[in-house]
């Protein structure tokens, strides 16, 4: 069985889908729907974008979501089946649309409300995210609880990846812990601290917001970030959307329920291959493999 999977933000780079749009003039269409509902050149962005300006939440949730969908409308042309689908914090936007939760249209609109909400949220704060490598999980949470201010682990990534969130301060006295306790820490290159606390703000505006989009029941089964499983039965999905901003995101859960379901492939579909490292990282017995341009999509379908 496979399984199609979708990166979060801080894959980044300007220049991200180029190839497979010079392949196929057909698949602008989506940045220009994009644009429409946006109200600015998304195509610009993710072409010529300065590393600044895809740092801000407001471009970058958009531009990597549409990169992950021309990547998923690209492999799907090349005949790829899938049967379930998974993100990683943003990237669950794009896993919703390929699974027929959300049309790319409504995935725009919903992206154009939350990017906002985020970023206004992000400027109310002066905080940020490190990834913690090379450390188990308890000690990490460990090193938070005793570090002054607040810091909390918000990515379960991968057994011995997991990604911390808060205040500057405290984030960064968190990470300093940590690395003197052997790890290798990383900045994230996002603007707050997401999937925390200081997103509440942001969370607030979601639930009232996301009322006007349309979700539809999945086609293919939905893992989720929140519960690292399936998504079942009837879900609110503005209390879940809202609830998915200041959560953390259940990754390697996620992992293993799918692996339980099932899957034995996982194709990742977006900006770079983090997912695909992360997946290779927490599970045995299963191939991962990353499609991000005009050349890994040829690799991907020549080996079939």
């Amino acid at each position: 069985m496979n399984a199609v999977l979708f990166p979060g933000q801080g894959c980044q780079s300007a220049g991200m889908g180029a190839s497979l749009v010079e392949a196929d003039a057909s698949l602008r269409a989506l940045y220009d729907l994009g644009s429409e509902v946006l109200g600015y050149d998304l195509y610009r962005i993710c072409m010529e974008g300065t590393a600044e300006e895809l740092a801000q939440t407001g471009y970058a949730q958009p531009a990597i979501y549409v990169t992950s969908l021309v990547c998923l409308e690209a492999a799907k042309k090349q005949g790829l089946p899938y049967e379930a689908a998974a993100g990683h914090s943003l990237g669950e936007y794009a896993a919703m649309t390929a699974c027929g939760m959300l049309t790319p249209e409504e995935g725009f609109r919903a992206l154009k409300i939350r990017a906002k909400a985020m970023d206004d949220a992000a400027k109310q704060s002066d905080s940020g995210m490190y990834a913690i490598l090379r450390l188990p999980v308890e000690e990490i949470t460990r090193i938070c609880e005793e570090t002054e201010g607040y810091v909390i682990p918000v990515n379960y990534n991968a057994p011995e990846q997991t990604v911390i969130a808060g205040d500057t301060a405290a984030v960064e006295a968190a990470a300093e812990a940590c690395k003197a306790a052997g790890a290798r820490v990383a900045k994230l290159a996002v603007s707050a601290a997401f999937h925390s606390e200081r997103m509440t703000a942001a969370a607030d505006i979601i639930r009232a917001e996301f009322k006007s989009i349309q979700f539809q029941a999945p086609t293919a089964a939905l893992y989720a970030n929140l519960t690292g499983d399936k998504l079942k039965g009837s879900v609110n999905m503005a209390d879940y959307c809202a609830d998915h901003c200041i959560r953390p995101v259940r990754f390697t859960d996620q992992l293993a329920a799918m692996q339980r379901g099932g899957v034995t492939k996982f194709i990742e579909l977006g900006p770079k291959k983090v997912l695909t490292k992360l997946v290779t990282q927490t599970l045995s017995d299963v191939e991962a493999i990353g499609i991000t341009d005009a050349k890994s999509l040829a690799a991907a379908f020549s080996a079939e």
